[in-house]
């Protein structure tokens, strides 16, 4: 009984592998569209947010396995709606405004998430560096106004 049990959640395991969550993990764009800083703010960006908030995103082997690529997947859909820093030039200024708006408390308080930190330590922003990309998004958001 407990082989069958086994067996028949090895072949559901491979089965839900076949199963397509078609989210594009690299969309080509015009680089014009991606967001201009200084190299610190970037830097710091792309090693801790781009995996969610832009068109390139790089995931090890094992977010490409399901069922764990579903919520990789929808994870990376829900933040490129939030925000996607590949297209920010291709936003309004009201959209602008209104991600910097949140930016602060979410880099603060949120993000990056804690379920993504379990396997991208390297993603973990310290305080000094959460204090800098605050200050940063409130600067550009006076420049925007």
């Amino acid at each position: 009984m407990l082989k069958s049990f086994w067996f028949w959640m090895l072949i559901l395991l491979i089965g839900i592998q076949f199963i397509p969550i078609n989210v594009p993990l690299h969309i080509s764009q015009s680089k014009d569209a991606e967001i201009k800083a200084q190299k610190k703010v970037l830097t710091t960006l792309k090693r801790a947010c781009y995996d969610c908030h832009s068109n390139q995103i790089t995931l090890p082997w094992y977010d490409t396995i399901a069922p764990a690529s579903w919520y990789v997947k929808n994870h990376i859909v829900n933040g490129r709606k939030v925000l996607n820093f590949s297209e920010w030039e291709n936003y309004t200024q009201k959209k602008q405004l209104k991600v910097l708006k949140k930016f602060p408390k979410a880099i603060i308080v949120r993000m990056p998430l804690p379920s993504y930190l379990w396997l991208h330590q390297e993603a973990k922003l310290s305080k000094e560096e959460k204090d800098f990309l605050k200050k940063w998004a409130e600067k550009l958001k006076d420049t925007i106004k």
